[in-house]
C-alpha cells in the first residue's frame, strides 16, 4: 500500500477539462505501452492523476487501456475533494475515484500514470522532484526487455495539450527517469511544427530559446517542413511523414511510419533535455 499523508502532495489545478481532450496521449498509451500492460501478471492498475473538475477524461482512458488489455483497472485521483464528490457517479467495475495528489494514494506499484496539464502551474524547478515522486510509485523495469522507446516497466507520461486536444506535447519516463518527448498534432490545424511549442511541458517550455537542444530541434523541424511543401498537395499527412523523414537524418527518433501518420513524432529525451 502507499504511504498516505494526512494532506495531499500538490495543488489544486484550473480543472478544465473536455470530452475527448486526451485523446491522442490515450492512444499513444494504448499502442506504445500495450504490450507491457499485457505482460503483467497480474492486472494493471492506472492513474489519471488530476483529472479535473469532470471525469471524462479518466472514463475515456480506461476504455482506451482496455482495447490494449481489459484487465487494466483506473484510477482517477483529484487534489480537490469536491471533484473527487462529482466523480463518485460515474464509479464501474475498474474505475474508482480518490482523493490525493503526487503521493498516488493507490495500493501497490503502478503500470501506468497519467500526468495531463498537471504541471503547468508549477515553477520549471519544481518538475525533478514531482517526476521523481511519481516514478517512483511505477512498477520496476520488465524483465521480458523495454519497449521500442526504451521505457521499461511501469510509464509515467506528463504533458500538456490544448483545451480540445488538438496539439500536444508530453515526457514519457520509466523509474530510471525521462527516456522520450513526443509531438502529435490534428494535421489539419498545423501552420507550422513550431506551432506546438506552446504546449511543451514545463520542463521544456522556457528553454525553447537559441542555444537550447528543443529550439534547435523546432527550427530544424520547420525547415523540414518547408523543404517538404510539394507534398501538401498529396495531404498534410505526406508532408508531415516527408519532413519526419528528414528530421530523422539528424535526431534520433524512437518511432517510426506507423505512429508518423498518426500526427506524431517521438525523440529521445537525451535530445532535447535542457542544458545545465
Amino acid at each position: 500500500m502507499a504511504p498516505r499523508t494526512t494532506r495531499p502532495v500538490g495543488t489544486p489545478t484550473r480543472g478544465t477539462t473536455n470530452p475527448n481532450r486526451l485523446r491522442r496521449m490515450d492512444r499513444w498509451i494504448a499502442a506504445v505501452h500495450g504490450p507491457a500492460l499485457r505482460r503483467s501478471p497480474e492486472p494493471p492498475v492506472a492513474v489519471d492523476l488530476g483529472y479535473g473538475a469532470a471525469p471524462w477524461t479518466a472514463v475515456e482512458l480506461l476504455a482506451r487501456l482496455r482495447t490494449a488489455d481489459p484487465r487494466t483497472r483506473l484510477y482517477g485521483i483529484e487534489i480537490e475533494p469536491a471533484r473527487v464528490e462529482a466523480a463518485k457517479p460515474y464509479e464501474h467495475e475498474g474505475l474508482s475515484f480518490l482523493h490525493g495528489g503526487f503521493e498516488v494514494p493507490v495500493p501497490g506499484q503502478v503500470s501506468l500514470i497519467r500526468a495531463a496539464n498537471v504541471l503547468r502551474q508549477y515553477d520549471e524547478e519544481q518538475v525533478t522532484a514531482v517526476w521523481q515522486r511519481l516514478c517512483g510509485r511505477l512498477a520496476p523495469p520488465d524483465p521480458a526487455g523495454s519497449g521500442p522507446g526504451g521505457y521499461g516497466g511501469g510509464l509515467l507520461v506528463e504533458g500538456t495539450c490544448d483545451e480540445i486536444g488538438r496539439r500536444h506535447v508530453w515526457v514519457a519516463l520509466d523509474r530510471g527517469g525521462p527516456r522520450t518527448v513526443t509531438f502529435a498534432t490534428r494535421l489539419g490545424s498545423l501552420d507550422r511544427p513550431s506551432d506546438l511549442a506552446e504546449r511543451l511541458p514545463k520542463a521544456l517550455i522556457h528553454r525553447n530559446v537559441p542555444g537550447e537542444p528543443v529550439h534547435a530541434f523546432l527550427r530544424d523541424f520547420d525547415r523540414a517542413w518547408a523543404a517538404a511543401a510539394p507534398y501538401a498537395s498529396l495531404g498534410a499527412r505526406q508532408r508531415w511523414i516527408r519532413a519526419v523523414r528528414d528530421l530523422a537524418a539528424d535526431w534520433p527518433l524512437a518511432d517510426g511510419p506507423r505512429r508518423w501518420r498518426q500526427g506524431e513524432v517521438t525523440v529521445r529525451w537525451e535530445a532535447l533535455a535542457p542544458r545545465g
